[in-house]
């Protein structure tokens, strides 16, 4: 009996000591516990209204430096616009080595022509004075005089094949500036201190003597006609014209030329340069529909002005649109999306 004794009295203190401990676990938790960290959502590309939506958020925004502003209505008057690119003036300078082989060649073959021309003469006159040039000598400076006039009959038909190639090709007054190698812009044009600029307009009309063309550092380069190209250009169809640029220019490079136009004001909203993102030969900008969604529009306009391109339609006066940090969102909308991957940084996979 005095053995059970001692388990009677440890039951009730090991279920007192229990209840005790879960009472102060109660006590001691928070009443609502807190949920698991949830990492914020980064821009992603979404479908509305059948159009491509980038969603950046707010922070993100903010942090990559996006800024926008609001399109303002203007009138401008519509400036001519029209596609230049500087030639290759390599083909040129062949053509013009050519040429001055061909002159220098002509006027030796000339020099040669007169004097056995003059030769024959003096010995069909000694032969005719009693006979005191043979026959035979005389026969000989025919056949040399007439030698002499058919190489120079010769090189005048290869001088003027090579002048009709360079009228052909670069027009009347470049083949003129190299016939005359050392006044005029051919100089320049070999001291690379000068470059040739072909000028597409997409009518037949005249352009003016000078245009301004876009500089690849910046500003504008006045350029000065020289003359009409005889070639179509095969893509636009349109007519071209070369100018000269007091320039060293990279053989290729294509640019924009602008010129005073007589036509009338032309109304719509002014989207500045800055706003504008090239995508497929085409000018875009982003527009901000919500706080956190922008969409691509195109930029429909061929009417050129200081800053910036008049749009009069597809745009509104009012919209938002991306001046800083809009190829950020190109490059957003045509990453691919979707695509798991294993590394953290998908181009150290190449490996």
């Amino acid at each position: 009996m005095r053995r059970r004794l001692p388990i009677l009295f440890a039951v009730p203190v090991l279920l007192a000591l229990g209840a005790g401990g879960w009472f102060l676990q109660q006590a001691l938790a928070p009443a609502n516990p807190a949920a698991p960290p949830v990492q914020a959502e980064g821009a992603r590309v979404e479908t509305i209204g059948g159009e491509t939506v980038v969603v950046v958020p707010l922070d993100m925004q903010r942090a990559s430096g996006i800024t926008v502003s609001p399109l303002i209505a203007a009138q401008v008057r519509p400036a001519l616009l029209a596609y230049a690119s500087v030639i290759d003036p390599q083909p040129l300078f062949d053509l013009g080595t050519r040429l001055a082989a061909a002159t220098a060649e002509r006027k030796a073959l000339r020099a040669q022509a007169s004097v056995s021309a003059a030769q024959a003469a003096r010995t069909q006159t000694l032969y005719e004075d009693d006979r005191n040039a043979s026959q035979k000598n005389l026969q000989d400076a025919r056949a040399s005089a007439q030698s002499d006039q058919a190489k120079l009959a010769a090189s005048e038909a290869t001088l003027a094949g090579i002048q009709a190639s360079m009228r052909q090709q670069f027009g009347a007054r470049l083949a003129l500036a190299a016939a005359s190698p050392t006044v005029g812009p051919w100089p320049r044009l070999v001291a690379g201190q000068a470059a040739v600029l072909r000028v597409v307009v997409p009518s037949a009309s005249a352009l003016p003597d000078s245009l301004a063309f876009e500089a690849p550092a910046g500003g504008t380069l006045t350029g000065h006609r020289l003359s009409a190209a005889p070639q179509v250009d095969p893509v636009l169809q349109g007519a071209a014209w070369f100018y000269l640029v007091p320039a060293a220019l990279p053989a290729g490079m294509r640019t924009l030329a602008h010129a005073a136009s007589d036509r009338q004001d032309a109304a719509g909203v002014l989207v500045p340069d800055e706003a504008i993102v090239w995508y497929g030969d085409t000018r875009w900008t982003y527009v901000r529909t919500a706080s956190e969604r922008f969409t691509r529009r195109l930029v429909r306009s061929e009417v050129v002005a200081p800053g910036g391109v008049l749009v009069s339609a597809g745009l509104r006066a009012g919209e938002s649109v991306v001046t800083r940090g809009a190829a950020l969102l190109l490059s957003e909308e045509q990453r691919p999306h979707g695509i798991a991957t294993l590394c953290k940084d998908p181009p150290e996979c190449d490996d």
